[in-house]
């Protein structure tokens, strides 16, 4: 390992569910290990209903920008993951990113931007027919990604 790879952060996509919120906690532990920064992603979708816009829960049916919405729940999210796990140090200094389109993709730009030195990322594992159908964007970031990518597809038990 040379210098300049500590310098090269460990990237971690998130949704928001339990199977990121364990991926989130797998990637602080191997950033701390390896010295390297933590950045947490993610990537805003646009609905085709409502382009830029979210419906927010419980505000009358109110538009939001869509960035805004999803910067603030990504805030909360990591702010959730810091309050529970204190002693994480890699969480207590991560960085942030928000970007917007399709997940791969920008998935695979922010690591290339940021000079990632490895992705990690949770997976429900879906197998069968659910596969076929829906696609794994964890496999396709596994297929096409030029870094390691580790992938957490069990959920900690608290």
């Amino acid at each position: 390992m040379t210098k300049e790879d500590t310098h090269r952060p460990v990237l971690v996509p998130v949704d928001f569910s339990a199977y990121s919120e364990a991926a989130l906690l797998c990637a602080a532990e191997l950033a701390h290990v390896l010295g390297s920064p933590l950045i947490v992603l993610h990537i805003v979708h646009d609905p085709g209903e409502a382009p830029g816009y979210y419906a927010v829960k419980g505000r009358h049916k109110q538009l939001e920008r869509l960035e805004d919405v999803a910067a603030e729940m990504l805030e909360q999210f990591l702010k959730k993951s810091r309050d529970e796990h204190p002693g994480q140090a890699a969480l207590k200094n991560a960085s942030t990113k928000l970007v917007t389109g399709l997940p791969v993709n920008r998935i695979l730009e922010t690591a290339e931007k940021t000079h990632a030195r490895m992705i990690v990322m949770g997976s429900q594992g879906r197998t069968g027919l659910a596969h076929m159908m829906l696609g794994s964007k964890a496999e396709q970031v596994v297929r096409l990604s030029p870094v390691p990518v580790t992938i957490v597809k069990e959920v900690e038990q608290k």
